[in-house]
């Protein structure tokens, strides 16, 4: 089986996706909170808890691949916007100085991060990291695929592929865009020399809806706090709650949000629920509003909910408090867009790059 190192692996979500198709042989997180998930789910021989300023790529084992699901929080429109420059985001090059450092480098290097990743600055900081892949021999195009292909979830997610320029990926790349390229990745490699267009199928088969994971073990918030969570959606929504209650509503989900010095709580009523996020403060964990024995009762959504709008299998152990299993899936990758990924493109390129050797 093909091999791969998992940095910045936060609650093994990627490890997870990659099982049958890849093995990590090694993965490293910052996080106490987040490796208690990693190791009760993966086991602890393989990983290291520090900070990845501290690893050196002589000490690292052979592999065949290296992901880096580097953090978010300078590219995020949610953060401060600070780019690769920032303290965060910032650690992708403390990664490449790793892969410099290692006396085999992996063949095929993965990089994952959100839209801000390409949209941001006009593609600024995706050709930053290019060039930078570049000069080390490398050869990269960007992808973007939205775990709500998979799951109730709306969660875009840009990936650059790298692999060495000498490498012939004629049959896994195409000549022109495709679908897992939006504007905002053909903008960004404009005018980049290597630069590849991968070539991925569309995902297949039932996406499921939010009802689908409702956790009915959950409890519902008190009905002094139900009346404060309903008195805080905006009329608009108000108007359309109503509507679907006449229809066989359910649930939905939504985030408060700050309108014109209010805080409001925006709804969404597609059976989808929004970007999971890191929970800094209350107004950034998901509220759900559900109809319970004829009534609307509110509540937040719970961590096995936050593991199934992952795809985290039901096995899934998430020790720990409230925030921490919150934070250790919010900040973490779909496990359906990995395997996807892994079984149609980064397993045959892994298995290809091999037979070069």
């Amino acid at each position: 089986m093909c091999t791969i190192l998992d940095f910045f692996a936060g609650g093994g979500l990627v490890t997870e996706g990659m099982r049958g198709f890849f093995k990590t042989v090694w993965a490293l997180d910052n996080s106490p909170k987040k490796a208690a998930v990693y190791i009760a789910n993966h086991g602890p021989d393989h990983f290291k808890l520090d900070s990845i300023e501290k690893i050196r790529g002589s000490e690292l084992p052979n592999a065949d691949a290296a992901w880096a699901s580097f953090p978010c929080q300078d590219l995020s429109l949610a953060g401060r916007m600070s780019g690769l420059e920032g303290g965060r985001s910032g650690l992708v090059w403390e990664w490449l100085r790793i892969i410099d450092e290692m006396e085999r480098k992996p063949k095929l290097l993965i990089a994952e991060n959100v839209l801000g990743l390409v949209s941001a600055e006009g593609g600024k900081h995706y050709r930053a990291i290019h060039k930078a892949l570049q000069a080390r021999g490398y050869k990269s195009g960007a992808i973007v695929l939205n775990a709500v292909n998979w799951l109730p979830q709306s969660r875009p997610r840009v990936f650059i592929i790298s692999v060495p320029k000498e490498f012939d990926c004629s049959k896994l790349s195409m000549s022109f865009p495709g679908w897992a390229h939006p504007a905002a990745v053909v903008k960004a490699g404009v005018g980049l020399a290597d630069w590849v267009w991968w070539k991925i199928p569309r995902p297949e088969g039932k996406t499921l809806s939010l009802c689908d994971i409702i956790d009915e073990t959950a409890l519902c918030d008190n009905e002094s706090k139900t009346r404060k969570n309903l008195a805080m959606i905006p009329t608009n929504h108000q108007k359309q709650l109503l509507y679907e209650q006449a229809n066989g509503f359910k649930v939905a989900a939504g985030y408060k949000r700050t309108r014109n010095g209010k805080q409001v709580l925006e709804l969404r009523f597609d059976q989808v629920a929004g970007c999971l996020r890191t929970p800094n403060g209350g107004s950034s964990r998901q509220v759900l509003v559900l109809k319970k024995e004829g009534r609307l009762v509110t509540r937040l959504v719970s961590v096995r909910e936050t593991a199934r709008l992952m795809g985290a299998p039901e096995s899934y152990s998430i020790p720990g408090s409230y925030n921490d299993g919150y934070k250790a899936m919010g900040d973490a990758v779909a496990v359906p867009v990995v395997r996807h990924l892994a079984q149609k493109l980064l397993q045959p390129l892994a298995r290809a790059l091999n037979e070069t050797d």
